[in-house]
């Protein structure tokens, strides 16, 4: 059971309510993770304006999801790895695709690059060396895709924090880690 409880729609505040509302919208229900940051109209403001942001970005809703399953992976996020993995197939992706990208794998190299820069953040806490911005500056990325993907890093870092410490039931088909191969 989840550590803090979640708002339920009906009960939601007015503020609260609409951004439900528009979250249903988009997925049909609404998850139980809006539900629990829900408890603060900031908080939840501030994710729900994240995604609609970064989804009128430039990168591409398959990409954003691969880096989303890159980052949940590696932050072990059970709920939005199964959360991204759906959603991830639903923009496009195969399931084949979905599982490369958990370990940071692609066989675009373009792809491959944007997710070696994604968890080369999550692993260096934002502290990247400048042969990684020279590699994702070579595999194409220009400035502002560069920015995107430190936005996309930064939003599921929010969200895997939120569902691990919160331990937000997970409302998607489960989906299984993924261990890099031992050397």
């Amino acid at each position: 059971m989840t550590r803090v409880n979640p708002v339920s729609p009906a009960d939601a505040s007015e503020q609260v309510s609409g951004m439900f509302a528009e979250i249903k919208g988009a997925f049909g229900v609404v998850p139980k993770m809006f539900q629990v940051t829900g408890n603060s109209p900031a908080a939840l403001a501030s994710m729900w304006g994240s995604f609609g942001a970064l989804g009128a970005g430039t990168l591409d809703a398959k990409l954003g999801e691969q880096i989303a399953v890159a980052v949940a992976n590696a932050n072990s996020c059970a709920y939005c790895l199964s959360a991204h993995t759906a959603l991830g197939r639903k923009a496009g992706a195969s399931q084949d695709e979905m599982s490369e990208a958990q370990l940071g794998s692609s066989s675009n190299p373009r792809t491959a690059a944007a997710l070696t820069f994604a968890l080369e953040l999550v692993e260096k806490r934002g502290h990247v060396s400048d042969a990684d911005m020279r590699a994702i500056a070579a595999a194409g990325y220009t400035e502002g895709e560069i920015v995107e993907i430190v936005a996309h890093v930064a939003l599921n870092l929010f969200t895997n924090y939120i569902n691990v410490a919160l331990e937000v039931p997970n409302d998607f088909p489960v989906v299984s880690f993924r261990a890099p191969a031992a050397a």
